[in-house]
């Protein structure tokens, strides 16, 4: 149903000045957009005002073909409507929540003699789910407790009590070193059967305390009327209560109900994390992912997930109506709700969990983006790329990469390197070395600006083509950035030669070191500027593999040629063996030793007769055939 835009200002003009919830159609008459409004004729209004919009904004309303709203008393009111509508039609251009990874839950089954297990599979015709739970270990430790406190069946015999009169089971090996009560044979009694699962329900709720006290309580009746037998039965299972709440129990502060939310974004999407702590133990956790589809602000998404979110875990917990009225934020939602008081503490144990709760979001992101990085790994690479070109603000992706090092000792066999990265791999075909020609003595600064000049010139229009033609220059494409190894002096020595003698234009940017010679940051900018980076930043760790393949590049290349200096120098104190007979030498034999113990058939397929006589008489005497 086509409509004119004659037909959109006409409803534009008539929008009331009052809270409420807009949804906008496209030609086929489908919802695409659901939004609340403090006041509709406003909000609705700034959509189609002609200054510039975000592109996704622009393509929302070029779609937009009739408009219908609904009035509502307040702001929450509005934010509880549109939350349903959001459900009900799954607009294209709302927030949506993607498919995140399944958490598992804990299961009791609604057979006559439930069991309980850990699943990550809801069926909630077949049995009760309580999560879930962000972390599997604490659903292992639970069972864990469980079943050392409860000697419930773990069979998937379907046993009913006419079964059991009618004599169909047998008691397995579990009964007899007494991990079950051998409910099969009727060895244990319906009500206890029921008495048990009770606790049970109480202990993933977060109400171990309660059976502590009750376990404390029984065990010293049991003492006062000496029956230390059964005392001591009971003792073993408060310990091992108190031993699981030891390690449950993240807070001794927090023992109201309590609710903690994470936040972190990225790109397109927002990731939302959530803890449910009871009692001062966590009882539930869960991350939510969403797609943003405008550019929806963080307080709205915040605002949404949690909505979302306490609908999920409730309904999760079989249906529990407790309330969580305390809830810990990074920051202020959008929109508040069910009178919910919403706090961003600052220090002290609540500021504690709230860390907890942003741990558990970045550790959902860090096990998301290693998942698909096996998936796809070239997917790392153009995330760590598209990182470089944010920070430092590049007008392009930086997909070819060059790096130079500088290596000498004292001064003595001066060489350097380059190495290049293309795409974010390491191009080891086109890594280069080269010996430094005009330099003498110690000089890192004008060592760089002479392989700088050497490897980049062909690019210049400044220069001729005679100045330009080198042999140490191979064909190679104009890199997107240059990564200095080392500081403000070696970034300046490099743009001296790159900008003001060269006339080109190539980002250059430091890789600085601290004390111990480990990657510190980024040095970007004229005057450059420090970019600090987190050691468990995927463009730290990048950083640091560059520094140490350009280095060890270089040290490679130095040793080599010292390696061959001192062969070399060795070889010219013998009489009669010229340069080239000393390169030919080298080539084949790498090193003194190799030459010394070399046999003389060897040295003369190399060299010829007369000069292997001269070389094997030098290190063995006279030369006995």
């Amino acid at each position: 149903m086509k409509i004119a835009n004659e037909h959109i200002e006409h409803i534009l003009n008539g929008l009331p000045s009052k809270p409420g919830v807009y949804q906008y159609f496209d030609e086929n008459g489908v919802v695409i957009y659901v939004g609340k409004a403090k006041n509709l004729k406003n909000r609705v209004s700034s959509y189609f005002q002609t200054k510039d919009k975000p592109l996704k904004t622009a393509n929302l309303v070029r779609n937009i073909r009739d408009i219908r709203y609904i009035v509502v008393e307040s702001e929450q009111d509005a934010f509880l409507l549109e939350n349903n509508l959001i459900k009900q039609y799954q607009p294209h251009y709302n927030i949506l929540l993607k498919d995140g990874k399944s958490y598992p839950s804990i299961c009791i089954t609604k057979e006559e003699f439930p069991r309980v297990f850990k699943t990550r599979q809801i069926n909630r015709q077949t049995g009760e789910y309580y999560g879930p739970f962000s972390y599997a270990e604490t659903v292992d430790l639970v069972l864990e407790l469980i079943h050392e406190l409860y000697p419930i069946r773990t069979c998937k015999l379907g046993i009913t009590q006419q079964s059991i009169e009618n004599k169909k089971h047998k008691v397995c090996l579990k009964y007899h070193i007494q991990k079950c009560c051998g409910i099969c044979e009727g060895k244990c009694t319906k009500e206890q059967y029921n008495e048990y699962i009770d606790d049970i329900r109480k202990i993933i709720k977060g109400d171990a305390a309660q059976i502590s006290d009750r376990l404390q309580t029984e065990m010293k009746s049991l003492a006062e009327q000496m029956e230390y037998e059964k005392a001591e039965q009971i003792k073993r299972k408060y310990l091992l209560v108190e031993k699981f709440r030891s390690k449950t129990i993240i807070t001794n502060t927090a023992k109201r109900n309590v609710e903690i939310y994470g936040y972190e974004q990225n790109n397109d999407n927002a990731f939302v994390s959530v803890l449910r702590v009871h009692n001062g133990s966590i009882i539930q956790g869960q991350v939510m992912e969403l797609r943003r589809n405008l550019d929806e602000t963080k307080e709205e998404i915040l605002s949404y997930a949690i909505k979302r979110l306490r609908e999920k875990l409730s309904e999760s917990m079989g249906g529990d109506s407790e309330e969580y009225k305390d809830i810990i934020v990074p920051f202020l939602p959008d929109t508040s709700y069910d009178d919910c008081k919403y706090s961003t503490p600052q220090t002290g144990e609540r500021k504690k969990l709230l860390k907890l709760a942003q741990q558990n979001v970045a550790q959902y992101i860090q096990d998301k983006q290693r998942s698909e990085d096996k998936l796809n790994p070239e997917q790392k690479n153009e995330r760590i790329l598209q990182r470089l070109q944010e920070l430092l603000k590049l007008p392009a992706l930086p997909k070819i990469i060059e790096s130079f090092d500088n290596s000498n000792i004292q001064g003595t066999d001066a060489v350097a390197s380059c190495i290049v990265i293309s795409n974010g791999i390491f191009d080891k075909s086109n890594y280069r070395k080269y010996n430094i020609k005009t330099v003498h003595g110690a000089d890192d600064y004008a060592s760089m600006r002479e392989i700088a000049f050497r490897r980049y010139k062909v690019f210049s229009q400044q220069l001729s083509e005679e100045d330009k033609r080198s042999d140490d220059n191979s064909h190679h494409p104009l890199p997107d950035l240059i990564l200095a190894d080392g500081g403000k002096g070696q970034m300046e020595a490099l743009r001296e030669v790159i900008e003001d003698r060269l006339g080109l234009s190539i980002p250059i940017a430091g890789m600085v070191k601290d004390d111990r010679h480990r990657t510190a940051g980024l040095l970007y900018g004229n005057p450059a500027n420090f970019i600090q980076l987190k050691a468990t930043d995927e463009l730290f760790l990048f950083l640091t593999r560059v520094q140490d393949e350009v280095h060890r590049y270089a040290i490679g290349f130095h040793r080599d040629k010292r390696s061959k200096s001192h062969l070399r120098s060795e070889l010219t104190e013998i009489k009669g063996i010229g340069e080239k007979t000393q390169k030919q030498l080298i080539a084949h034999f790498k090193s003194i030793k190799s030459i010394r113990t070399a046999e003389f058939n060897e040295l003369e397929k190399t060299i010829g007769t007369s000069k292997a006589t001269v070389i094997y008489e030098y290190f063995h005497g006279n030369l006995s055939r």
